[in-house]
Formats: structure tokens, C-alpha cells, sequence
């Protein structure tokens, strides 16, 4: 890989990305000031309980089984709000249009960004639009910031994990990412896998009543594996994932065929949570509850012991889930 370029590796949600953040807009912005770990950061006003994201979409193709760009900006901006612990309220919409683009389908995604907005309780409050020359763009880009307020309960962080914490999600993983490889028919297949795509903020709402939450994450770019990563390189405690992680059997297949890892395939409707043992099994069932998260499952624990990430197998053994590096799926939000 050259040093002297960027390249699609550097927005895996991997190492090459978390470089760029922290060896170029962080030492520019003040490091100090910045958390680049978070998915949503408070503002100092009202007593720090306005917390602020922003996000970009870039996905291909731009309609996709379970979703597309319009819908998926809402759902990505607005869970990144959640996962912090707030409650999404406004967003800022950017719209960068390649000349060329059919209007019926613009009026599409928007009016499908428009009824996530009213299905997640947000209101679009300002925006802007730009028209880039045919050849220079996707069809549609999309840049989003969301405002929101924090929720009373548990404020969520990384730093609140600690040894023997177990590991929840609240459904399957990867079922977003095969569907967007589906979707491109690059490989000449076709399947009914649909994106996950989807607010998880009633997710995460439910779990800020437990007193033993650590941490929330949705793990978008790089999947369960970069979260994981993620939780290491800040705590230096290991995560060591059961066999039981859920993978539906046709996005196993479609990995199996083309050779991706679901455990680093995005995901756009989950959340990974951390939190005291005690409390694991009430807030898998108070998930079970509700829409998205039937499916929800102890998946792992958090443990001094393995200073790595390391999955066992439905075999009984063991692998290594690396940091990863290439890129697998390119343009997947």
C-alpha cells in the first residue's frame, strides 16, 4: 500500500482510518478537544445535554434490498445519537447530486429520508444541496449532522468497561453488508438477504434504565470485529466472542461463497452493548421486547486474561478477529 495516498482502506472503519483521524484531522483540530471513539459527543450548552454527530453516505448502489442512501442517513445519524444516550431530535442534510441523475429517482430517496425522519422523530431543520459534473460523483451523496438530547440513566462510554463485563447485540450481524454485495450483483448472484437498515433508539433507550451499562456501539463500518478492536485498544481488556454470535444461515452462505468474515461486515440496525454481568440476562429479554431486537443474544465477555479479540468456534477452537486493514466491501454506507 503507498504511504503517500489515500486509498478505500482508509474508510474500512479499521487501522488506515483510525490513523487518518488521529494522525491528520485530530493533530490539526487539538487532539485534546477531540474524541475521536465517540459516535456522539456533548456540547457545552444547557449543562452538556445537547450532544451533536455528523456522517456521510456514499452507498452503492443507492436502492438496495431493506433500504437505501435516504433512509440510511436517517438511521445512521440517529443511532449514533442513540448509542451515546440521547434522544435524536433535528438533522442537517447535505445533498451532493451528480448531474445525470434521474429526478423520479431522487424524489424517491428523498421522500423515503423523509419518512424514516418522521418514523425516528427527527425534523430535517436545514440543509443544502450541490450539483457536482456527470462523471465526478456517485448519483448522490449525502452528509447529515444530528442534534439530540441525552436521556437520564447511564452515560455509555467505553472507558466504563471492565474485566468480566459481558457482550450483547441485539441481532444478527452482517446482514447489511451481504445484502449491499447482493445488491451490486458483482458476482452474479442474487438473494432475498435484506439490510438491517433500521433507528435503533428504542435499542438503546431500553438499556439506559440498567445501572450495570458500560458501553453502546453500532457497528457500522469494519461489524462486530472493529467494535471489539476498538474496545481493546482503549481498555487493553480482551473480548472473547462465544460461538453463539447470530449470523442468519444466507449471509453465512454468501460469505462462505465469496470469502468475506461476517464479524466484520457493516451492519445498520444493531447495537453492540457492554454491561455487568448481573444485569446480561434482563437486558437481552427487556430487548427481546421490543421490534429489532428478537433476536438478541449474549454473545461474549470482556476478560484481562486474552489481551486480543478471539472468537471460538461452533468447532471448539479458536481464531483470532484482527484489526482489520483492506478494505472487504468498499462504499457500504
Amino acid at each position: 500500500m503507498e504511504d503517500d495516498r489515500i486509498t478505500l482502506a482508509h474508510g474500512n472503519g479499521g487501522r488506515f482510518m483510525r490513523e487518518l483521524i488521529e494522525d491528520v484531522f485530530a493533530r490539526h483540530l487539538g487532539a485534546a478537544e477531540l474524541d475521536t471513539q465517540a459516535d456522539a459527543v456533548p456540547l457545552a450548552l444547557n449543562g452538556g445535554d445537547v450532544m451533536i454527530t455528523t456522517d456521510g453516505f456514499t452507498v452503492q448502489p443507492l436502492e438496495f434490498p431493506g433500504g437505501d442512501i435516504g433512509s440510511l442517513a436517517v438511521h445512521g445519524t440517529v443511532n449514533d445519537l442513540a448509542v451515546a444516550g440521547a434522544r435524536p431530535m433535528y438533522l442537517t442534510l447535505n445533498a451532493f447530486i451528480e448531474e445525470g441523475l434521474e429526478l423520479a429517482l431522487l424524489n424517491r430517496l428523498v421522500a423515503s429520508l423523509a419518512q424514516a425522519a418522521r418514523d425516528a422523530s427527527v425534523t430535517v431543520s436545514a440543509g443544502d444541496t450541490k450539483v457536482l459534473r456527470r462523471g465526478e460523483g456517485g448519483g448522490l451523496y449525502l452528509a447529515t449532522t444530528g442534534v439530540g438530547v441525552r436521556l437520564p440513566g447511564v452515560r455509555p462510554s467505553m472507558q466504563n468497561i471492565q474485566d468480566g463485563d459481558v457482550v450483547l447485540v441485539s441481532g444478527s450481524i452482517g446482514d447489511h453488508g451481504a445484502a449491499i454485495m447482493l445488491a451490486r450483483e458483482d458476482f452474479g448472484l442474487r438473494g432475498d438477504v435484506l439490510s438491517d437498515s433500521a433507528s435503533v433508539h428504542k435499542l438503546a433507550a431500553a438499556l439506559l434504565q440498567f445501572d450495570g451499562l458500560r458501553f453502546m456501539r453500532d457497528p457500522t463500518r469494519g461489524g462486530l470485529a472493529s467494535v471489539a478492536n476498538e474496545i481493546f485498544r482503549a481498555t487493553g481488556l480482551g473480548v472473547r466472542f462465544e460461538a453463539s454470535v447470530p449470523v442468519k444461515e444466507p449471509v453465512q452462505s454468501v460469505c462462505d461463497m465469496l470469502g468475506y468474515d461476517p464479524y466484520y461486515l457493516a451492519c445498520e440496525g444493531r447495537v453492540v452493548a457492554v454491561i455487568a454481568p448481573h444485569q446480561a440476562e434482563d437486558a437481552v429479554a427487556a430487548w427481546r421486547h421490543l421490534s429489532g431486537g428478537e433476536d438478541a443474544a449474549r454473545i461474549g465477555r470482556i476478560t484481562s486474561s486474552d489481551k486480543r479479540v478471539i472468537l471460538e468456534t461452533s468447532l471448539g477452537g479458536e481464531r483470532f478477529l484482527e484489526e482489520l486493514e483492506d478494505d472487504p466491501l468498499p462504499r457500504i454506507c
